[in-house]
């Protein structure tokens, strides 16, 4: 069983790190945008969209069920950073182009995401739901085949997850790489920690922050997708929302660091797994569901008094700039 809990624990671990590290992105170019769960959302409703137009178009091949694994994730996972990214540039335009509240606008898009989703998925949710067998391939479900991972606990440790997984961790890692080793990461940690030194040295700010909103909200959707196709077995009624606060907060817990958010989601997801795994009655296991939310409340605090410099978030974030201001 403890391998189990461990394997979920990972496989959970996904959603919040594709969340977080897209967060993470967006906040290190000064951005704060509280439409991440939104925008998660929006991912999912995304890949199912793109699900629902490969299926349609087998059908009308004449060739419905005979899908192609590679097209199966292609479809699915194009159009879920292609939704995900137009409402980081939604935000974007918003926030830097009208230079509206970053704040409001985020939770406006929580708001209209979440409500988006179910709305749009209604459509063709049946359709979906009967062709998730075909779908649910090796790139989705597992990279390599179920002989090899079931043969003992060090494959099914390691082996026994879909690719999705696989790149949360490779993103995760590649961005730190990107933040610390390159003159890009440079570039954006100026632009959000001094935009108007940035800006005097002949770096763009609107546009580093309108690439770094769209790529980190492309990222943070793939969790939704992650959310609804794995996790979900492409289950329409459950929503990513509420993860997507849990990924927020994982930001800061990470202090903006995300080869620590690969560590820190597999703590959140476990704590959030663990209680299903618990041999106690109905209520009690109900209070022990809310143990990541406390601990995520505890460590917020405890960051914020303990950790003044290696938690301190980007000087510029949540500010709009104004080059008319300098």
């Amino acid at each position: 069983m403890f391998l189990e809990i461990i394997t979920s624990s990972i496989k959970f671990a996904t959603v919040f790190l594709f969340g977080s590290a897209g967060e993470t992105v967006t906040e290190k170019s000064g951005h704060l945008n509280m439409g991440t769960p939104g925008i998660m959302c929006i991912g999912a409703m995304g890949s199912a969209i793109g699900a629902y137009i490969y299926l349609s178009i087998l059908v009308k091949l004449g060739i419905p069920g005979q899908t192609n694994a590679f097209l199966a994730f292609f479809f699915t996972a194009f159009f879920c950073l292609l939704f995900a990214g137009l409402a980081g540039l939604l935000f974007s335009f918003i926030t830097v182009t009208l230079r509206c509240n970053q704040n409001v606008t985020g939770l406006a898009l929580t708001t209209f995401g979440v409500g988006l989703y179910p709305f749009v998925i209604s459509f063709f949710k049946k359709e979906i739901s009967l062709g998730f067998s075909s779908l649910s391939s090796k790139y989705l479900m597992h990279v390599f085949p179920e002989s090899f991972y079931n043969s003992n606990w060090f494959t099914q440790l390691f082996f026994s997850y879909g690719i999705l997984v696989y790149l949360a961790i490779a993103v995760a890692i590649g961005i730190a790489i990107i933040m610390k080793k390159t003159r890009v990461g440079l570039f954006l940690r100026t632009v959000g920690e001094n935009p108007a030194a940035a800006d005097a040295a002949g770096i763009s700010v609107n546009r580093y922050r309108y690439l770094a909103t769209i790529i980190g909200s492309a990222i943070s959707g793939l969790g939704g997708m992650y959310y609804l196709f794995d996790n979900c077995s492409a289950a329409f009624e459950f929503v990513v929302d509420s993860y997507g606060w849990l990924a927020v907060s994982l930001v800061i817990f990470t202090m903006w660091n995300t080869n620590i958010g690969i560590a820190g989601s597999f703590i959140f997801a476990f704590l959030y797994i663990m209680p299903g795994y618990l041999n106690v009655p109905g209520p009690e296991k109900q209070i022990f569901a809310l143990i990541p939310y406390f601990v995520t409340v505890i460590i917020l605090v405890v960051t914020s008094i303990f950790n003044k410099k290696l938690g301190k978030a980007p000087a510029g974030l949540g500010q709009s700039y104004f080059r008319e201001d300098r």
